[in-house]
């Protein structure tokens, strides 16, 4: 009985394999994703690219619960606004991740996210509360967004606007990232403030 139970998942899984892959190929040609490689993909990624979207080679998409078993609550999620770019280059990892792109956000080689990460580079709503009720989007606050080579972001963590992280630092998880961070440092809290030196 178990043989059988066996057989019949591992059919399950290779028939919703092939068919995330046919799914995933269609969202990315659709979307007009310019891609170097293929990004490896486990689960459906979800895209909504009404700009520019990049992405270099090695590129990996955990974007199912069963992909990584950190806890992930949702698939990856990326919208590129009209006239904005979002880059990602080399060999790049992510989780449950949410990137919404309104201006400009490149993520450099070797970034590792954990699981559940946002990175917004816009606040979506005006801060101003008569701004918010009479709708002004033209008031709302946009800046870009760099994350530098080797970067490690921390599970649930949540990268704001204008914020740069420098080269082979860490973000501790469940962290908001106000301000820039300097290279070669660990970060952690919210918001985020230095801890230490990562050496």
């Amino acid at each position: 009985m178990m043989r059988i139970i066996w057989f019949i998942e591992s059919v399950r899984k290779r028939i919703l394999s092939h068919y995330n892959k046919i799914i995933n190929h269609y969202t990315l040609k659709h979307n007009k994703v310019v891609y170097e490689t293929l990004p490896t993909i486990s689960g459906v990624l979800k895209i909504r690219n009404q700009g520019k979207f990049e992405i270099k080679r090695n590129v990996k998409f955990n974007s199912s619960i069963e992909s990584n078993f950190v806890g992930l609550f949702k698939p990856c999620t990326i919208a590129v606004m009209p006239t904005a770019t979002l880059i990602i280059k080399d060999n790049c990892g992510f989780s449950g991740i949410s990137i919404f792109c309104s201006e400009h956000i490149t993520i450099h080689e070797n970034v590792n996210c954990g699981g559940n990460v946002s990175i917004w580079d816009t606040d979506f709503h005006p801060l101003e509360y008569l701004s918010r009720r009479n709708n002004e989007l033209e008031t709302i606050k946009k800046e870009p967004i760099v994350i530098e080579q080797d970067v490690f972001i921390g599970a649930n963590s949540i990268i704001l606007k204008g914020v740069t992280i420098g080269a082979r630092s860490i973000i501790g998880a469940g962290s908001i990232v106000t301000k820039n961070v300097p290279a070669d440092e660990i970060w952690g809290g919210n918001p985020a403030k230095f801890i230490r030196k990562t050496e």
